[in-house]
């Protein structure tokens, strides 16, 4: 279950009481350790999310929480249906398949009876695994035929803990929802041997020049964000207030300019897990987490005040996972002039602490002001050209050349990695598939050497991507074979 990077991906929500096992399956499934878990309820707090691929079937998870420890005793019953209840009905509204997760071990609950008839009466693809089904059937463990009461059709017995039906859970889901295969890189098509308006499979077909492009408007709750949307708009399309949080929800909007058209999304703003306590902020976290999601530019408002904070860094790299064009809005730098601040020095502390997103502009504006907020949409038009442009092989190739005669790749285990031959075989991001004798060997330090001088030649500023994969030897001949 590897990470990879893609749009469009159907998002499966895991639901369930607390202490079920929710947040190991996620782990499970996302392949590597991401949620906190404790065997304790209640630890789950947030919506966790990531972006993974299952049978080369790219996919997103959500890890919903149960409650918040600390209710009265007396109300603790009523308080964790209810609570329960509320994170489902949050998962269902964004989920294109929700998974039920119960405990094998307790047996089937009235917690999980009415969470399922919310489920059933949403509509949405339902599936339930029984966690905990660690021995495959034992005194400890509640009979399977106790969960077809619910009826779901199907119960998948796993063991997230173990990675025991994990598999056969996610066939099924991925089958329900008929997920498209991600191709292997050798399976890539060069952009320049596909015919004009061919479906391509790493980057599907041509983008439409004319379509609108999709901005996002994020960052942290009370950076400006709709003060900044209101003067891209030129209106007061949005509410506008200095109480962190007031943005509840993702609106879309269309502007016009200098002939081209932009959909603007204003987005909630996105704290750290122990800040968010109502079901509203926690509904506004799903919802901004979709918009990044679904935009073709990202702009992330960041505070003139602080370069670089957590949060901050949480978010952009976020957005930097989901290969999303980016750029970073230093706002209310009128406030920080006042203070003395530079720009060199926003630079140098934000490259210092965030460097993994050194490639993106910066642009410093006043929302309140209006300064160089039209800027941003120059910036955005400028990035999508880039993100949609098509390089050609025969340039492709000579930089190839020209980096390994400057500087070849290190030796693996004292033999040659040799990179024979370069072809662009997506958009957005714009993504390169190289031949190489050896895709193995070669370290993530090369890589980022190559993608520096591919950014130095030719000028980008947006993510790119690279697929390693080893050439075939062809066949001698008169030799017949093996």
């Amino acid at each position: 279950m590897t990470e990879i990077l893609a749009a469009a991906r159907p998002l499966i929500a895991l639901v369930g009481r607390p202490n079920v096992g929710k947040s190991t399956l996620f782990n499970r499934i996302a392949g590597r350790r991401m949620a906190i878990v404790e065997d304790e309820p209640g630890v789950t707090r947030d919506r966790n999310y990531a972006d993974c691929e299952w049978d080369h079937r790219a996919i997103s998870v959500v890890d919903t929480g149960g409650f918040e420890p600390g209710a009265p005793a007396e109300h603790a019953p009523d308080r964790l249906m209810r609570q329960v209840r509320e994170q489902a009905q949050l998962a269902v509204d964004e989920a294109a398949a929700v998974v039920l997760v119960v405990d094998g071990r307790a047996g089937l609950t009235e917690v999980d009876r009415s969470v399922a008839g919310l489920l059933r009466r949403a509509g949405k693809r339902l599936f339930v695994a029984v966690n905990k089904m660690d021995s495959g059937g034992t005194e400890a463990e509640a009979p399977l035929s106790d969960f077809y009461e619910l009826g779901f059709g199907e119960v998948f017995p796993v063991s997230a803990e173990h990675d025991r039906g994990v598999g056969e859970l996610l066939d099924a889901i991925v089958a329900e929802l008929q997920v498209p295969r991600t191709p292997a890189p050798e399976e890539l098509t060069p952009l320049d041997e596909r015919e004009e308006g061919e479906e391509g499979e790493e980057g599907g077909r041509a983008p439409d020049p004319d379509a609108p492009i999709r901005l996002a408007i994020i960052g942290r709750p009370n950076v400006g964000k709709s003060t900044f949307v209101n003067a891209l708009l030129g209106e007061q399309r949005f509410v506008v207030s200095a109480v962190a949080g007031t943005t509840r929800d993702s609106i879309d909007s269309e502007i016009t300019y200098k002939d081209r058209k932009f959909v603007v999304t204003d987005t909630a703003g996105i704290r750290r897990k122990r800040s968010i306590a109502q079901k509203v902020e926690l509904y506004s976290v799903v919802r901004a987490m979709r918009s990044i999601d679904e935009a073709e530019v990202v702009a992330c408002l960041l505070d003139a005040s602080e370069a670089g904070v957590e949060q901050d860094a949480r978010l952009l790299g976020l957005v930097a996972e989901k290969s999303k064009v980016l750029i970073c809005v230093v706002n209310k730098w009128d406030l920080a002039e006042a203070e003395e601040a530079t720009q060199a020095w926003y630079r140098k502390e934000l490259a210092k602490r965030l460097p993994f997103i050194s490639f993106a502009p910066m642009i410093f504006t006043s929302a309140k002001t209006g300064k160089n907020v039209a800027k941003v949409l120059d910036t955005a038009a400028r990035l999508v050209q880039q993100s949609r442009a098509r390089f050609p092989t025969p340039a492709l190739n000579d930089l190839l050349e020209n980096v390994q005669r400057a500087h070849p790749a290190p030796l693996a285990r004292g033999k040659p990695v040799k990179l024979y031959y370069m072809a662009q075989v997506g958009y957005a991001p714009p993504t390169f598939a190289i031949q190489c004798n050896r895709p193995e060997a070669i370290s993530g330090d090369y890589k980022r050497f190559l993608e520096n001088r591919m950014r130095e030649a030719f000028g980008l500023e947006v993510p790119i991507r690279f697929l390693f994969k080893e050439r075939r030897r062809a066949r001698r001949r008169g030799k017949p074979s093996a």
